[in-house]
């Protein structure tokens, strides 16, 4: 492959606009749940203002990518992902963003980038997810589609306008079944903790993520864990008061995160360190 075919297709991952500024302190790369795209992360760069450069993902079978074929297996995900941030020059001051599978998909690519001998995040920002080894137990891929429409609405995902929600559904429906399938057949190896911070957040009323199951993150990081936990449904990123309390919580976290970025490369720990997990190596 060609230097310019590499460069178009790491650039289908991040869709978003170059910042108009140039490059801000820190970078914010955020990966959606299963069915989603980059443009639910379309308002985050004017909240979280210039010091922070807000990356989308887009994953394969949505968007412009449309007629590429979605994943269904973290196994090969993860590693192209990985290579396509080490590509695009995205793994140096970047934190991770992300919601239920994109959780998920956060913490084993800062695995991944780990391995590959990369620079950790300098945050771990985990939402709407149970702690990765905590996946396994749903089969809801092999649903039909009416159940999965009905489960769906159930966890807060579609709107009250049926018509519009149903040609919607089916829309999505080919992604959404790959990517559940991604998260249903995801099985955890025990690897050492990461050594960043970590921030998860849970909701009252989401039966995919309750707030112990989210609390279990706590063991996948030897800095510093703070969990924040809001009123609101599996989806209570996308609208509403409580998506206000998500924005303003990341903004305070990240304000002057650049500051502190020299500090982190050089290895210093977390003052708020707290423990080493049992599976430590």
């Amino acid at each position: 492959m060609s230097p310019v075919e590499t460069r178009s297709r790491t650039a289908a991952w991040f869709p978003g606009p170059a910042p108009e500024d140039g490059p801000a302190p820190a970078r914010l790369v955020c990966i959606p749940y299963a069915g989603g795209t980059a443009s639910l992360f379309r308002e985050w760069q004017r909240r979280l203002g210039p010091e922070v450069e807000v990356v989308s993902v887009q994953l394969p079978g949505r968007g412009l990518r449309l007629r590429e074929q979605p994943y269904t297996a973290s196994a090969a995900l993860v590693p192209d992902l990985a290579s396509a941030l080490v590509e695009a020059g995205l793994c140096r001051d970047y934190a991770l963003f992300g919601h239920s599978m994109g959780a998920l998909l956060a913490y084993e690519v800062a695995c991944e980038l780990r391995e590959r001998g990369e620079q950790e995040p300098f945050h771990l920002y985990v939402s709407g997810s149970r702690a990765p080894h905590l996946y396994g137990t749903r089969e809801d891929h092999l649903l039909s589609d009416e159940e999965l429409r009905a489960l769906v609405s159930d966890l807060g995902g579609l709107e009250r306008d049926r018509a519009v929600d149903t040609a919607y559904f089916e829309r999505r429906l080919p992604v959404l079944r790959a990517d559940l399938r991604v998260c249903e057949t995801y099985r955890w190896r025990p690897r050492r903790p990461l050594r960043c911070p970590m921030t998860a957040f849970s909701a009252s009323r989401d039966v995919l993520a309750s707030a112990p199951q989210t609390e279990a993150w706590r063991d996948y990081t030897s800095g510093s864990f703070l969990r924040r936990h809001f009123q609101g449904d599996h989806f209570f990123l996308n609208d509403g008061p409580t998506r206000e309390r998500l924005l303003r919580s990341l903004s305070d976290e990240l304000a002057g995160a650049g500051a502190d970025l020299p500090a982190r490369a050089a290895g210093s720990q977390s003052a708020h360190a707290r423990r080493e997990a049992p599976w430590t190596s």
